[in-house]
């Protein structure tokens, strides 16, 4: 085997000079220990359980990075993609009490609250001068909403946003609306896209493990439910995001058969599009004695994503989670993703600022944050199609100079 092969077909990504700069032997980053996955990685080979288990367990964290990096590299070059976006979660009222929330409305928690369409249009209203490319809606599973709400209240996001794209409902709330509309979730889906929908969101599994399930979130969708949620959507052709939500209870091997079997669903349905890993943050939830989220263990998700789901052509890094040095670190570790200015979220918070749902990046501020890790932004809409340059150009006062060719790291 030659060591000192070319990365990826890309010479002039960053990586290829930087290589050639350092003179940078594999051999020497991945160590003796990750030489056979090195191996399958340059053959494009499908990475097996026990590859992944080793690759979480190795203290080696910069081959697992290396290794994540020629894959990245070698799909997407130097492109980071990120989107305008907005969330809005419309309830924070939820039946299912599971032990890693701290979202829900509960006694010494968040009071609840439940959104008229009124107050949805309002809350669109906020950033009338942005011009958004994506609205992201999930919410709590209240009972008392009947039907007719949520396809009203995607209809509401097209009214006050026209052209926008609908990622609303994880498969968890998908079951909760057919249940109040007396009809099968593949009815519900298709009456859901004639009001507007466009794709789902990940969530609503957390981690595809039968044991976590019954521990911490049983009365929520099993696995296999949330599996037949993602079918109907296949079948239907709508796209759908996919998430691991680590750093709880679950184990190592756990997290590998999670993304096995994503990945195989992968195979069957092809109408994922993008794996989000999303670390857990134990504050104000039912774990709250757990340790909170490591850069170790945000990049090692995230570079873990990128090698056994070779079927995904995309790995996001969610800044709002793993903070904005570590998705800007991500972007070497796998990810081509950084997310999006979001706007306002009330899922998790920033350390020291539990209830601020202001969370914002402005979109020069994205673009700095990716090329100051040597990357070159690229802004996309929500089915990953490049927005152009003269576009962007268009629509932000003042304007922006061109973005520059590829950084390099040498």
């Amino acid at each position: 085997m030659e060591f000192d092969r070319e990365i990826s077909g890309n010479r002039e990504s960053s990586w290829y000079h930087f290589r050639k700069g350092m003179g940078l032997n594999p051999r020497q980053t991945v160590g003796e220990e990750l030489l056979s996955i090195y191996e399958k990685v340059m053959n494009g080979e499908r990475l097996s359980r026990e590859d992944g288990i080793l690759l979480y367990k190795t203290p080696n964290l910069t081959g697992v990075g290396f290794l994540a990096n020629i894959v990245r590299e070698r799909l997407h070059g130097d492109k980071t993609y990120f989107v305008r976006n907005q969330h809005v979660n419309y309830t924070n009222i939820c039946n299912k009490f599971c032990k890693f929330c701290s979202f829900y409305a509960k006694k010494g928690g968040p009071a609840p609250y439940q959104m008229t369409l009124d107050e949805v249009k309002h809350r669109l209203s906020w950033h009338r001068d942005v011009p958004m490319t994506e609205i992201h809606m999930v919410g709590g599973i209240n009972p008392r909403l009947p039907y007719s709400y949520y396809l009203d209240l995607v209809r509401t996001v097209k009214e006050a946003r026209p052209g926008v794209h609908v990622k609303a409902f994880t498969a968890v709330e998908i079951v909760e609306i057919a249940r109040q509309g007396k009809v099968s979730v593949d009815q519900a889906l298709a009456d859901l896209i004639e009001a507007g929908l466009d794709s789902l969101p990940g969530g609503g599994i957390e981690i595809l493990s039968e044991r976590v399930h019954a521990e911490l979130f049983g009365k929520k969708l099993n696995g296999e439910e949330w599996k037949m949620v993602a079918r109907a959507a296949a079948k239907l052709g709508l796209k759908q995001y996919a998430t691991m939500l680590y750093g709880h209870i679950e184990t190592v091997e756990e997290r590998v058969d999670h993304l096995i079997q994503l990945r195989e669903l992968q195979d069957e349905t092809g109408h994922f599009l993008t794996m989000t890993p999303l670390s857990f943050h134990p504050e104000a939830t039912e774990l709250s004695d757990l340790g909170g989220p490591t850069a170790d263990d945000d990049l090692r998700n995230i570079a873990l994503s990128r090698l056994m789901l070779d079927n995904f052509e995309h790995v996001k890094s969610f800044w709002i989670m793993n903070t904005i040095p570590v998705t800007q670190m991500s972007l070497w570790y796998g990810a081509d993703d950084a997310d999006g200015l979001v706007h306002e979220y009330e899922i998790t918070y920033k350390a020291g600022e539990f209830g601020n749902k202001k969370q914002v990046l402005t979109y020069e501020s994205m673009v700095r944050m990716i090329q100051e890790a040597g990357r070159i932004p690229v802004e996309r809409d929500s089915l990953y199609r490049e927005i152009t340059a003269e576009a962007l150009q268009s629509t932000v006062q003042p304007k922006l100079s061109p973005l520059p060719m590829a950084a390099t790291t040498a």
